[in-house]
Formats: C-alpha cells, structure tokens, sequence
C-alpha cells in the first residue's frame, strides 16, 4: 500500500496547506515522507509471538501490516529505545542494520552500534540531503511514572523541522505530561504529534501506566494546541490495556474528533 497524505495547514504559513505522506504498520511503526527524507518510527516486523523478558514476556498479537521491504527505502530510523521488543523486534533489529542513520537514545546507541547515533533531549542533529534542510531534535521521554525510570530504562522522543514543512513530534514511549508541556514551551507550533499510547502496563511497575492513556492522549492534544495527532502503540501487544477504541472515544467525549488522523494500514 502506498503512503496516504495527510493534508496539514502549517502555522508557519496560515495560508498553505501542505501534506505529510504516512503509512501505519500496527504497534508503534510508522513511516512517514518529510523533506526528501523517509523516517520510521520503532521497527516490529515480526511475526505474533512471545518475547521473554527478565521474569516476565511481552506477548505480539498480530502481524504487523506489511513487512520491512514494504517500508523501504528508509532514511532514518527514530528509535524510541531499544531495550523492549514490543518497539525494536528481531526482524526490527536486523532492518535498522540495514538504514543509512538510525537515532536513539545515548545508550541504545552504544549497544546497537553502526548506523545508530545517540540524542539526548535537546540535541539537534542536521540530516544531509534530502530536498531542505531538516533537523531532529531528541525530546524528552519518561517510560512510565516518576520513580520507575531505574526499570524501564532511558527513552527518547524526536522533533523535526524544516523550512515552509510541518513540524513533526513523535513521542516514543511517553508516559509523561510533563514532558509533554516542557516540549510545547519549546515548539510551540507542532503541526502533526505522532502519539504513542496504548496505557502499556507489565508486573515490573505494577498497576501503572507505561505509555500515554487514551485520556492522557487527548490532554496531550491540548496541550500541544493545534496539532494534528497520529495515534501509534495501541494495537498488537497484550500489555496494551487500551486500543484504538478507547482512543476514538475519548477524542469523541473531548470533542476533538477533528484532530485525530489514523493513517490507513494494508491488508497482508
């Protein structure tokens, strides 16, 4: 299946509309065409399965919606951490070997090696090529609620930019509001927010949130204003407590419908 276009009025611009070309694959895989360049967010291609994980699994309910030759040629992986299958899997793992630039947290990097490069919140890097200029900026990420950062491990979200395009968020595995009004008070003008949700919960931090609510994604859609959301992380995984169902339905009791875009996903 081709890339679908979301059309986007870019604040910068009031009177343009312009378009950001995206596919959706299931879990948190995304890939989307910006500024020349092809980015996909947190590669799953393999197949359901059971993934042990210390005392405990993380278990993949379906397959994803195309295989990793369907979302190539890739530019850039965005990697939101590496350390749990349900965002890098095997298949995953072995595409990022396969990209020219793979960006990630500091310490993702230093165990992937080669392409990865490692962001750290607030650090920009310039991607060459591509059709304008365009930056990355890593933003900050809490995989969970205070307190628990020693188990979930380090994550990291992006922020692209470039000259008359949309400025794009992605949250990676994002548990954290705040984080989200540190990243609004620094980008006050983001366009479309690629939201990871799903209310992801496991036994090692108990009866909490790892990732965004469906009510957590729709008060980080106030918060980031007139943004356009693109849910990711809500389908695929046992560990999700929450689906594209309650999305729908907590966007339709905010009354924010309108902002929420949910990019076509092909049949296998």
């Amino acid at each position: 299946m081709a890339f679908q276009p979301l059309p986007i009025r870019v604040r910068t611009a009031e009177t343009s509309t312009m378009t950001l070309s995206i596919r959706g694959f299931g879990g948190p895989t995304v890939t989307f065409s910006f500024g020349g360049h092809t980015f996909l967010t947190d590669p799953t291609f393999d197949p359901p399965g059971s993934y042990p994980l210390g005392d405990r699994a993380l278990t993949k309910t379906a397959a994803a919606s195309g295989t990793a030759s369907d979302a190539g040629p890739v530019d850039v992986v965005l990697l939101s951490h590496d350390e749990h299958p349900d965002n890098l899997d095997h298949a995953g793992r072995e595409f990022t070997r396969t990209v020219p630039l793979v960006l990630t947290t500091t310490a993702g990097a230093a165990r992937l090696g080669p392409p990865a490069r490692g962001l750290a919140a607030w650090e920009t890097v310039t991607l060459p090529g591509g059709e304008t200029t365009v930056t990355v900026t890593g933003a900050p990420a809490q995989h969970g609620p205070d307190g628990t950062e020693h188990l979930t491990g380090p994550v990291i979200g992006f922020i692209l930019e470039g000259k008359d395009l949309p400025t794009v968020y992605v949250s990676g595995d994002n548990a954290s509001l705040a984080a989200v009004r540190e990243i609004a008070a620094r980008f006050p003008a983001i366009d479309v927010a690629i939201l990871f949700g799903g209310a992801a919960r496991t036994p090692l931090v108990g009866d909490v949130d790892l990732t965004l609510s469906a009510g957590d994604m729709v008060e980080a859609t106030r918060i980031l204003d007139r943004t356009t959301v693109v849910p990711a992380h809500v389908d695929s995984w046992a560990h999700f407590t929450e689906g594209m169902p309650e999305v729908r339905a907590a966007f339709a009791a905010a009354g924010l419908t309108d902002r929420l875009w949910e990019p076509a996903r092909a049949a296998l």
